[in-house]
């Protein structure tokens, strides 16, 4: 079946992944290695960072709630100390090839995101936000769950997406870093590409557009 959109998750695909900042953190730090995201997979759906990210809570209550969350396993950690590791740098060849798929493609995109730094992207600095708004401007419809009270892995905003690009999830690419993320894309029936490296993103999107990059 043809594509006709290609629909992106922001974070960790058109920026390096939190996760290498929050490892970097944990190490710094001596916390146990991936400590941050089994905080995090912990209640997904009602932990303190699923609650930001429908901005069901604002910054301060968040930053009280994962403090209790992390102390129970036994790392006392502020909230407020994560959320600066969530501003990755932009990848310019990824950049490139949504441009590449608009110029063929409607393009969309579905990002998790919290209150926090500059802009949708989070930015962690003026320039940084500037750099993120002109990629975000390229989109034909974006959906940030901490506007839309949504957050993925609901199967509801990637519905929502292909409503707004007016398409069918069977003519849509989907792409994430994270897998639990592309599951729900994929039993929508959307292609659905997990990103692991920039390089295997682009030849997996290469192969599923029929483009080249």
């Amino acid at each position: 079946m043809a594509i006709e959109a290609v629909i992106w998750d922001f974070g960790g695909v058109f920026t390096t992944s939190p996760f290498e900042a929050f490892r970097r953190f944990e190490a710094e730090r001596g916390l146990p290695p991936d400590f941050i995201r089994r905080v995090n997979a912990a209640d997904p759906d009602a932990n303190a960072w699923a609650l930001f990210e429908r901005n069901a809570i604002d910054a301060a209550a968040f930053d009280a709630l994962f403090l209790e969350e992390t102390s129970r396993l036994g790392h006392p950690l502020r909230g407020a100390e994560v959320l600066p590791l969530l501003s990755g740098d932009v990848r310019p060849r990824v950049v490139a090839a949504l441009e590449a798929c608009k110029a063929r493609f409607k393009v969309g995109c579905i990002t998790n995101n919290v209150a926090t730094g500059h802009g949708t992207g989070m930015a962690g600095s003026t320039e940084k936000a500037l750099a993120v708004a002109a990629i975000f401007a390229r989109f034909d419809a974006v959906i940030e769950s901490s506007k839309a009270g949504v957050r993925k892995p609901d199967p509801r905003i990637y519905q929502m997406m292909c409503d707004l690009l007016a398409v069918e999830p069977e003519r849509c690419v989907y792409l994430d870093d994270l897998g639990v993320n592309c599951k729900p894309a994929a039993a929508l029936g959307m292609t659905a590409i997990k990103v692991t490296t920039e390089d295997q993103a682009l030849e997996d999107l290469a192969a599923a557009a029929g483009l080249a990059f």
